[in-house]
């Protein structure tokens, strides 16, 4: 059945958009692919460029075991076929920041086959996203054309560069559907370690392919495997945050729509995505594999692995974002959307475990999702940086358990705590913060005021939900101190409420 939802009305009915991702990720690497030039952002114009990754003569690329290393623990995250025996080949294109005059990528048998992403959507449900494959290829340099009026500069820092390129099948359906994928398979790699996953620095980036079809053929495909079933696909290049890939998608999609519905046709091509127009142009026409010519690159022997130690590193791997999400659902109780937020950042969770040791996990998780999130994304800080500890969490949430704050009362601690002013427990004592739940106290103040004020004392009989008023004040009375719950115990016995 087709999804109404992702559908887009144009002028002669409804198309359907069909997406697939080719996300290429920097590997977490202290050296390149295929030299021992420095990895790292920052550096000056060609600081870390090689012999062998500015292409002199007679130079020989050598493979960094630790990258190869990182793709196995990539594809084994990816739940994904591991090829014990791979090829590197040579893409033969001519642009200024490349070298060689080719790439070495990999082509017919790349180190990883099929896998597959769980990816959510905002209201809980899943979907899956179909991994073809994942190749390791080394990274171009980069051309800089605002340097000079008359000149382009080439910077060659990150020609050598470790990337995986990570092909999906076309599964993704909707914008929203793309930035999810991109944002689980982020998480993924940022838990394996194997990419810092920084899409400012563009050590991140994904190529949109973006068709369209009409109502029904896309379920033909799926059916039948047969591509014909589906439109001509444009790629867009380099796209580097979330945002702009689905504004990319929408523009590109619609694009195409007013296009056929004209009755023109789609070429196929690479095009670019600008942020600031919000709008894809033109960039080449769409190249085929035999026009990169790949050979097999006859400096680089086949890529063989050993299975044992395939199983040492899948041995080796830390506990992934779904298997945590379980996890924290079934130890702590939690619910599914707030343990996927809590497991969306490594950091985040690990901070909640750290917390939650011996409290409230709901009431922990929420101080840790909400409070906290907000005042660290305000500061731009990571929660590693934040100033607030767990343990100062956890002592939080011990009082508004404990009845010594309320909730309410724990939101103005938790302020001079970021204000660093001190421990919770001795902001509380220093500011006379603590909630008052002596019932006599209590009782003198709800008796004067249902003494004075007989008429409202007599309608709550009869529309319950006046006794907010008395409530109210009582707190006002209080200054916010009296303990909600002993309050409103006291209030339904003097007024007689069942």
């Amino acid at each position: 059945m087709t999804d109404t939802s992702k559908l887009i009305a144009g002028r002669t009915g409804q198309w359907e958009v069909v997406l697939g991702l080719e996300v290429h990720a920097q590997v977490a690497s202290n050296a390149k692919l295929f030299s021992g030039a420095a990895v790292g952002f920052g550096a000056g114009p060609n600081q870390q460029v090689s012999l062998v990754d500015a292409a002199m003569p007679g130079m020989l690329p050598v493979i960094n075991k630790h990258c190869v290393e990182q793709a196995v623990k990539t594809g084994l995250g990816l739940k994904a076929q591991i090829n014990l025996k791979s090829h590197f080949d040579r893409k033969n294109y001519f642009y200024p920041d490349l070298p060689q005059g080719y790439q070495i990528s990999q082509f017919k048998d790349p180190i990883v086959g099929e896998g597959e992403v769980i990816v959510e959507h905002d209201d809980g449900t899943t979907f899956r996203v179909g991994i073809e494959r994942l190749h390791l290829e080394q990274d171009a340099g980069k051309s800089l054309h605002d340097q000079d009026p008359n000149a382009t500069y080439v910077d060659l820092n990150r020609a050598g560069t470790a990337l995986m390129e990570i092909v999906s099948r076309p599964h993704m359906r909707s914008s929203a559907e793309a930035a999810a994928y991109v944002k689980k398979l982020r998480t993924i790699l940022v838990y394996l370690g194997t990419c810092d996953g920084d899409m400012e620095k563009g050590n991140l980036r994904a190529d949109v392919n973006v068709s369209v079809c009409r109502v029904g053929s896309y379920e033909k495909f799926r059916e039948t495997g047969d591509f014909s079933h589906l439109g001509t696909r444009c790629e867009i290049k380099n796209v580097n945050s979330y945002r702009f890939i689905q504004q990319a998608i929408e523009y590109e999609a619609r694009r195409q729509i007013e296009i056929l519905e004209e009755g023109g046709k789609i070429d196929q091509e690479t095009r670019l995505f600008d942020p600031n127009k919000g709008e894809t142009r033109s960039m080449r026409s769409k190249e085929e594999a035999h026009d990169y010519r790949y050979f097999p690159d006859p400096d680089l022997l086949p890529l063989e692995l050993d299975p044992a130690w395939v199983k040492a590193i899948e041995a080796s791997l830390p506990e992934l974002p779904d298997a945590k999400k379980a996890r924290l659902q079934s130890q702590y109780g939690l619910s599914a959307y707030d343990a996927g937020v809590l497991i969306t950042e490594q950091a985040r969770a690990d901070y909640f475990e750290e917390a939650a040791k011996g409290r409230d996990a709901k009431l922990t998780a929420n101080w840790v999702t909400n409070e906290l999130a907000a005042k660290l994304t305000a500061g731009g800080l990571a929660i590693e940086d934040s100033p607030l500890k767990p343990d100062a969490i956890a002592e939080l949430v011990a009082l508004i358990e404990e009845d010594v704050i309320s909730s309410k009362i724990a939101k103005d601690v938790f302020e001079r705590m970021w204000a660093g002013e001190g421990r919770p427990r001795e902001i509380v004592e220093k500011q006379g913060l603590q909630q008052v739940s002596d019932t006599g106290a209590l009782e003198k103040i709800i008796e004067e005021l249902i003494a004075a004020n007989p008429g409202q004392a007599a309608s709550v009989k009869e529309k319950p939900q006046a006794i907010g008023w008395f409530v109210g004040q009582v707190m006002k009375a209080t200054g916010g101190k009296a303990n909600p719950g002993a309050v409103n115990g006291l209030l339904k016995a003097k007024l007689g409420i069942e």
